[in-house]
């Protein structure tokens, strides 16, 4: 018989889900920090917020499930030094947030978000100017302006760094725009039937110098805390945007702003950020090529279930000696 602790409590329909998996589980669901602390002493398994308070009571701590995907919050070096396992929630999120990609990426292409300023102003003004524009008597035979102002995604590149279930998934949907696709990750080596050569984050700059949208999609972990500074921005094209749905701790965010000053970089679009929130005085709210979201990039009715669903199968794995669905590396933080 396994003990599993949970603490903060979940709902009743959670549990209920959870109390079917299997006969060999006792669960307590900690209404409070002192039934945890008691609980705890022998529990096999722990889900939710673990803390060095809380480890130090544990006795036969096996296996510790994360609430969250990212983990740079979560773990703490007791953690990191205990034997136990440590799964998190990765994997939830992969196409939700492909989706958010491509939609920044439409909106940069076709500058739809440049579009909705003037439709609140009813301004009727083709990107580009209105000379040149093709009409019904000469026909589009030669290029506009307008045209130059709007890009043709199967003429461009993406390039991302970070080929997890994100990342890869946005190469997915790059690809199906007829995008060149390019990516760079310290383990993945390839996206089936997009990224056939996924190159080590040691070519970050050629990944750079080739894409004319880079996407963020890691983790915040050690080595990626501010790999994003200003000779990153001088390692990308002039006309490159920048798109992070990542983490905000990658892209150091003076430095950014800076880049997008200078037009060292066309734009940016932004989900997160070092500092969250944005302070309201923050140059970038005012720059007409940045668009800004409120770390939603993840929101999708579809992630609940999911996240229910992990920590199922995780349980099963848990119980039948089988491998987890999520082992983390503690010490890497993903």
């Amino acid at each position: 018989m396994k003990k599993l602790l949970i603490y903060p409590a979940i709902d009743d329909t959670r549990l209920a889900r959870i109390q079917q998996v299997s006969n060999q589980l006792t669960i307590c669901n900690a209404r409070d920090l002192s039934q945890a602390l008691s609980e705890i002493k022998d529990a096999d398994a722990f889900f939710g917020k673990i803390t060095p308070e809380l480890l130090t009571a544990a006795e036969n701590l096996q296996w510790v499930q994360s609430p969250t995907a990212s983990l740079e919050h979560y773990v703490f070096p007791e953690l990191v030094e205990h034997p136990c396992q440590l799964t998190n929630m990765r994997g939830l999120f992969y196409d939700v947030i492909a989706d958010h990609v491509l939609g920044f990426v439409l909106c940069f292409a076709r500058n739809l978000h440049r579009y909705i300023h003037q439709q609140r102003e009813a301004e009727w003004q083709p990107i580009g100017g209105t000379a040149g524009k093709p009409d019904f008597v000469t026909g589009p035979g030669q290029v506009s302006e307008v045209d130059r102002s709007h890009l043709h995604l199967s003429d461009c590149s993406l390039g991302v760094v970070g080929a997890g279930s994100i990342g890869a998934e946005v190469c997915h949907r790059a690809a199906a725009f007829g995008m060149t696709v390019y990516a760079v990750d310290p383990l993945t080596r390839k996206v089936p039937g997009v990224v056939d050569d996924v190159w080590d984050i040691d070519r970050l700059p050629d990944l750079l110098a080739v894409s004319d949208f880079v996407v963020i999609a890691a983790p915040h972990t050690p080595q990626t805390e501010k790999l994003f500074r200003a000779k990153q921005f001088r390692q990308m094209k002039s006309s490159a945007y920048l798109i992070n749905i990542g983490r905000g701790a990658i892209v150091d965010l003076q430095d950014l702003t800076t880049a997008l000053e200078q037009k060292e970089i066309a734009g940016a679009a932004l989900d997160v950020f070092e500092i969250e929130p944005l302070p309201a005085n923050h140059p970038l709210w005012q720059m007409q090529n940045v668009i800004i979201t409120p770390h939603i990039a993840a929101a999708s009715t579809r992630v609940p279930e999911r996240h229910l669903e992990t920590l199922l199968e995780n349980i099963r794995c848990f119980i039948n000696g089988q491998p987890f669905l999520t082992l983390a590396d503690k010490s890497l933080w993903f």
